[in-house]
């Protein structure tokens, strides 16, 4: 929970620049910084906003130096982070056979935890020297960061997509919870992982069920309460869903806000699919480039945002939305809507179904139109952890979702105790004159949405196509500042070019 950073000794950051995407973020790191827990900052590039921080909504920050929020900056590899979770878990192993029970919580290893002599028995076998060159981190800052996590039993690991974007990305965040458990650092005061997770829309959807592949309970319980009977054969990710349009398998798109188009990774391969759908459908606030690839048929159906006020019969609607630290509250539009005929989501979706269904289907669309508590008495019956939904979300700040490892409890997994796991580090060895490329998102944007070209926390104004490079390897290519060079992605026998960028 967010008051966990109030009592953390450290806090570790990795694969984010909160700086750029969680700007909220950086007051609680500066918060736990002057009450003196050491924030350790891992990440390929040196970021503005978590080495130095100013916060703009203060005054008294508009002047003067800002606060320095980085204690110790791990500029590690790009992937390297696995290799140096676990080489500083090597490290401390060798502490703990020196001197035995002063390093490990081996109380809450042995109350809570599986898997920990096969951890210990793989982690024993590995190679100090060729994580160093695998993590990119000296052996030197490797031990000091692992003596600032013997020292210290509150520690909070936070990441972000900088470690879930990758391929080993599971494997990576499993070795984050390998270090936690080793010091008992789950389901304690000011310890524990912190998934920073990102658009509520996205988190939200997942909590109420939007997934493809639901588990069998929410089904039972979705058919109890609405006296159907649900499919159960799972449905397909975004990926398999514009392969499927490919194929023809897939024939109707149908979107719930978002730009589909731009936020998906092949933009032509997207485009084509979705030109071969026979119909699509986009419910949105504003238009977008999705709207301009299009199907045989295709329906823009605006909506109203959730800063407009929703009126319905009942009177004035509000929704409730979900954070990054899974708290659940309510939203209420209150500016005039920028057309009086613009319908809410819930307006739309029900006038579908009735629409379609009509007298085959039992369900009282209608009401849930009229009067947005009567759907939330439904997600009550559904969803755990939403009893007495309607009287929670009307309390200031919301309330909790269930978070059985805060409270130290595991028994949701196959052995009911926390696991241990063993991963391999990734070591990606490249040929001369080739170069490991990560992306990361520019300031004055939002997810799809770019605002400005100026990017002024690193130094670059009016440009975005620009690649940044380390000096030493500007000076081998013999390359100088503002050269223009194409940059060639070779992958799995597969060539890509992508023209014309700033170094």
């Amino acid at each position: 929970k967010l008051d966990d950073f109030d009592h953390a000794e450290v806090v570790v950051v990795m694969g984010q620049n909160p700086g750029t995407n969680h700007p909220r973020m950086l007051s609680a790191l500066r918060k736990a910084r002057e009450t003196g827990a050491h924030i350790v900052t891992i990440n390929p590039l040196p970021e503005s906003g978590l080495m130095n921080f100013r916060d703009p909504q203060d005054p008294k920050d508009w002047v003067g130096q800002g606060t320095d929020l980085t204690t110790e900056f791990v500029q590690v590899k790009i992937n390297g982070d696995l290799a140096f979770l676990k080489a500083t878990m090597y490290v401390m192993l060798q502490e703990e056979k020196q001197h035995p029970g002063t390093v490990f919580d081996h109380e809450f290893i042995r109350g809570k935890t599986h898997g920990y002599e096969e951890f210990i028995a793989a982690l024993d076998q590995a190679d100090l020297a060729e994580l160093s060159v695998a993590s990119g981190i000296s052996i030197t800052q490797i031990a000091r960061f692992a003596q600032l996590m013997i020292e210290h039993d509150r520690v909070i690991v936070c990441w972000a997509m900088g470690l879930t974007q990758h391929k080993n990305a599971v494997a990576t965040i499993q070795e984050v919870v390998n270090l936690l458990l080793l010091k008992g650092n789950i389901g304690r005061q000011g310890a524990g992982t912190c998934p920073v997770r990102g658009h509520s829309n996205v988190q939200g959807d997942r909590t109420m069920g939007i997934w493809e592949k639901p588990d069998h309970d929410f089904l039972d319980k979705l058919d109890e309460t609405f006296a159907f009977k649900s499919p159960r054969k799972h449905g397909l990710d975004v990926v398999e869903s514009i392969a499927a349009m490919h194929e023809g398998k897939a024939s109707v798109f149908f979107g719930m806000g978002g730009n589909f188009l731009s936020a998906t990774p092949d933009t032509e391969f997207t485009a084509d699919g979705l030109r071969q759908c026979h119909l699509t459908v986009h419910v949105s606030t504003k238009p977008n480039r999705s709207h301009l690839i299009h199907g045989r048929q295709a329906l823009i159906l605006p909506c109203l945002g959730r800063s407009e006020q929703d009126h319905q019969r009942s009177g004035n609607q509000f929704v409730s939305v979900e954070n990054s630290m899974g708290v659940v509250s309510r939203s209420m539009g209150d500016l005039i809507p920028c057309s009086q005929h613009l319908l809410s989501e819930v307006a739309i979706v029900c006038g579908l179904a009735q629409a379609t269904l009509g007298s085959r289907s039992g369900v009282a669309w209608e009401d849930m139109v009229s009067d947005y508590d009567y759907i939330r008495d439904l997600i009550e019956q559904v969803v755990p952890g939403f009893s007495d939904f309607n009287r929670r979300v009307r309390q200031k700040g919301g309330f909790y979702l269930p978070n059985n490892t805060h409270e130290g409890d595991f028994r949701p997994t196959d052995t009911g105790r926390a696991n241990f796991t063993t991963n391999l580090a990734a070591h990606r060895r490249l040929a001369e004159g080739r170069y490991l490329m990560m992306t990361i998102r520019t300031h004055d944007q939002y997810n799809t949405t770019v605002y400005g070209l100026d990017d002024r926390y690193r130094g670059i104004s009016n440009e975005r196509r620009v690649v940044l490079m380390n000096p030493e390897d500007m000076a081998r290519q013999q390359l100088d500042k503002l050269d223009v060079v194409d940059l060639v992605s070779y992958f799995n026998g597969e060539t890509r070019r992508a023209e014309r960028f700033l170094v």
